[in-house]
């Protein structure tokens, strides 16, 4: 499997890519940059805008458009009119910002916060039902991430990428929980992922240059090279749903760093061969 630069966005900090379904879309944004991107595989058309505020995730909506987590609260958002609104107001602490979310597959949205200073204040992850109950699930966690569901609902997965450890959680029971895999005393950190049909985990890996496959056990299944020291995340997609696209960072790298990779802040496509778990859009 290779990692093919499919847009050279040069994002900042690119995270949260999602496929839109009713649009063959994927999206994404630069959190620092302010900034929702889009790409259409079969039409090569690409597009963005810039945002008013940091948003991080989203989950394509039945209705059309996006849902998206922000810094200022939860968002409707039509990304073809340039049109974006806080539907659900969220106050934040003082440098607080939104990070990861993935919607479940009871069409939850699921999404998390964290301290912008590296996480040094733990942050939490809340789920979003379709009539926009909005709870705290989650608390405790430094930087917040993968935040995805197996393919029977029954485990979350959540890793907090300043411990290096991807943990997996009971549905039924969030506080019953176990380590499900781990980067530590390596130079890399779990960020982002996506789950497939099997229920294998792909882990974006910051600072690790890769992207990790996972069996249900914890176990590594494939290490995918990537031309980027800070892949940050992913999602499935496409016509066959089995390309992996991936978002980058160049976000703290060195000028000389940069130099070695010059597509960093790239959005980038795997072609798996392994079909992507289906998620539900969000109803609300």
């Amino acid at each position: 499997m290779e990692a093919r630069c499919i847009v050279g966005s040069a994002d900042r900090l690119g995270e949260g890519p999602v496929w839109s379904p009713l649009e063959g879309r994927v999206y994404w944004f630069d959190i620092k940059g302010r900034r929702l991107a889009w790409y259409e595989p079969k039409t090569d058309d690409r597009g963005a805008f810039d945002l008013p505020f940091r948003a991080s995730a989203a989950a394509p909506r039945t209705q059309g458009g996006l849902l998206i987590a922000t810094e200022k609260g939860l968002a409707i958002c039509d990304p073809d009119k340039g049109e974006i609104g806080i539907v659900q107001p969220l106050e934040l602490p003082e440098g607080f910002r939104t990070n990861d979310g993935k919607i479940d597959l009871a069409g939850n949205f699921w999404w998390s916060t964290m301290d912008d200073d590296h996480g040094k204040r733990p942050g939490s992850v809340y789920r979003t039902t379709p009539t926009f109950q909005t709870q705290r699930m989650l608390t405790g966690i430094h930087i917040p991430n993968t935040i995805s569901v197996s393919p029977d609902g029954k485990r979350l997965y959540v890793a907090d990428s300043r411990l290096q450890t991807i943990f997996r959680h009971d549905t039924a029971d969030l506080k019953a929980f176990e380590v499900f895999a781990h980067t530590r005393g390596a130079p890399a950190s779990p960020d982002g992922s996506a789950v497939d049909a099997r229920g294998y985990v792909w882990n974006a890996q910051w600072g690790g240059w890769r992207v990790v496959r996972y069996r249900p056990n914890g176990e590594i299944a494939d290490i995918i090279q990537m031309p980027v020291e800070q892949p940050t995340s992913c999602c499935f997609g496409g016509d066959a749903f089995t390309t992996l696209y991936v978002t980058s960072a160049w976000d703290g790298l060195s000028l000389q760093a940069r130099a070695l990779q010059p597509v960093a802040g790239g959005l980038f496509a795997i072609e798996t061969g392994v079909k992507g778990l289906a998620l539900p859009l969000f109803a609300g």
